[in-house]
């Protein structure tokens, strides 16, 4: 068994087979995910796995290089930045409408979805290296 936080075998695969700048999405329960992108869907009920906490574990494994967010997560739901900065200290920040992180969504390897019901709870995540 493994020893660290993250016991998911779909995300941590996810997380080892990531190259450097690939993508990774962590959504809120509402984020609409395109039908070619890998869903990783946690979703159990409302608020169940919250957002924070499954970001957290995945951080726990995985180097980010950039996060990006939208807008909109700033203006209606800036606590939620406020712990993905917090998380993340001194990490490059990119700011995109709501409706290109949709359209970012596409590219990502895959899309994590948590039950959060915060409005704009979404974050791309950009895999650095540990080198």
């Amino acid at each position: 068994m493994k020893k660290t936080q993250l016991i998911h075998p779909e995300i941590s695969e996810m997380i080892a087979s990531l190259g450097h700048s690939d993508m990774l999405v962590i959504a809120d329960a509402g984020l609409p995910i395109p039908p070619e992108v890998r869903r990783i869907d946690l979703a159990l009920t409302a608020n169940v796995p919250r957002f924070g906490k499954t970001l957290e574990v995945i951080l726990s494994e995985m180097q980010v290089e950039r996060v990006i967010l939208a807008k909109e997560t700033k203006e209606k739901s800036p606590q939620i930045r406020e712990a993905i900065l917090n998380m993340l200290p001194g990490i490059r920040e990119e700011i995109v409408s709501h409706e290109e992180l949709k359209q970012l969504c596409s590219q990502a390897r895959a899309v994590v979805r948590t039950g959060e019901f915060t409005p704009y709870a979404n974050v791309i995540l950009v895999a650095g290296v540990v080198f």
